[in-house]
C-alpha cells in the first residue's frame, strides 16, 4: 500500500477494528474508500434511525443482493439490537417478515419497496413518514443505499465468508444461486 492507503487502513483499523470485507477492496481507490467509509460509519453509527432499524435496513439491503459476508457481519447485531429472530429467518428465506411494532412494520414494508419495486406506495410512504419524518426516510434511504453499494462490491470481489461462519441464504451457495435455484427449506 502507498502512504495514502496505509493512512486510510489505518483509520479505518481504529474505528471498525480492522481492515475486513469491503475495506480490502476499496483501499485499492483511496478516494473512493473514504467516501464510502464515510457514508458507511453515518449509516451505521450516526444517521436518525435506532440501532435496530439500521440492522434491519442493513440485513434487507444484504439479501436483496445475496451479500452473505455483510449479512453473517451483522445478522447477530440485529438480533441482539432486537430484530426478532423470526423476522430475521423470514428476511433470510425470502418470506414475509412480520413485527409487532407498527414503526418496524412501517420501516420493514417502506425497505421492501424500495429494494423490491424500486417505488414505495403511496398508502406506504404516508405511513413512514408519520412514523420516520423526512429525515427519517432520507436516512433511510441512504443506509440502503450504502448497504446496496457493499453487497454489490462483495458480490463482484468475491469477498468470501467469514471463515467461521455458515452460508447465510437457502438459495446462494459460494457467488451463485444454489443448483436449480430453489430455496431449500431452513431446518
Amino acid at each position: 500500500m502507498d502512504q495514502r492507503q496505509q493512512e486510510l487502513a489505518a483509520r479505518i483499523a481504529g474505528r471498525r477494528g480492522a481492515v475486513r470485507g469491503p475495506f480490502r477492496v476499496w483501499l485499492h481507490s483511496p478516494e473512493m474508500c473514504e467516501r464510502a467509509e464515510s457514508l458507511g460509519a453515518f449509516a451505521r453509527f450516526d444517521c436518525s434511525l435506532p440501532k435496530h432499524l439500521r440492522e434491519l435496513s442493513l440485513l434487507m439491503a444484504a439479501r436483496n443482493w445475496d451479500a452473505q459476508y455483510s449479512w453473517n457481519a451483522h445478522v447477530h447485531q440485529a438480533i441482539e439490537a432486537g430484530i426478532p429472530a423470526a423476522a430475521v429467518k423470514a428476511i433470510a428465506e425470502r418470506c414475509e417478515a412480520v413485527f409487532d411494532d407498527p414503526a418496524d412494520q412501517a420501516f420493514y414494508r417502506f425497505c421492501k419497496e424500495v429494494l423490491e419495486e424500486h417505488f414505495v406506495s403511496d398508502g406506504t410512504f404516508a405511513d413512514a413518514l408519520s412514523h420516520f419524518g423526512a429525515k427519517g426516510l432520507v436516512d433511510t434511504i441512504g443506509a440502503l443505499g450504502n448497504f446496496t453499494m457493499l453487497g454489490m462490491c462483495l458480490n463482484t470481489f468475491q469477498v468470501d465468508l467469514q471463515p467461521d461462519k455458515e452460508p447465510p441464504f437457502p438459495d446462494i451457495r459460494g457467488h451463485g444461486r444454489a443448483a436449480g435455484g430453489q430455496a431449500p427449506e431452513l431446518p
